[in-house]
């Protein structure tokens, strides 16, 4: 199974991006989605989740400005982000909870990360 992310970038404050990372290979269902994200010097520290079903847990700092969204069809989930601050650059990471074609268990797996730079 592999995660890959695309959408990051340079973004004034105040800006907008939207991230997203596609599930691929041997994947027999995909259960919950979502994204980290870590700063140099920092913890990584969970930004949004998405379950299959669709609800949504959100960290306190994106709460009103972030909006996790997924695509079930494409295994893909999406990460928007308005109002975005200084303090939102991070390296944002995405992961998929996975069951794997001929497999009983799921495990979670992650993508390389895509860079956010929030900056004037």
């Amino acid at each position: 199974v592999q995660l890959q992310a695309s959408g990051g970038g340079l973004v004034q404050p105040g800006g907008s991006l939207r991230l997203s990372c596609a599930a691929s290979g041997s994947i027999a269902r995909v259960y919950a989605m979502g994204w980290y994200r870590q700063a140099p010097g920092k913890q990584r520290e969970l930004v949004a989740s998405i379950t299959n079903s669709g609800t949504t847990n959100y960290a306190d700092s994106a709460k009103g400005r972030f909006t996790i969204s997924r695509d079930n069809a494409k295994n893909t989930v999406y990460l928007r982000m308005s109002s975005l601050k200084p303090e939102d650059t991070a390296a944002y990471l995405c992961y998929a909870q996975v069951r794997e074609t001929g497999a009983i268990a799921s495990y979670d797996h992650w993508g390389q990360g895509t860079q956010v730079t929030v900056s004037s």
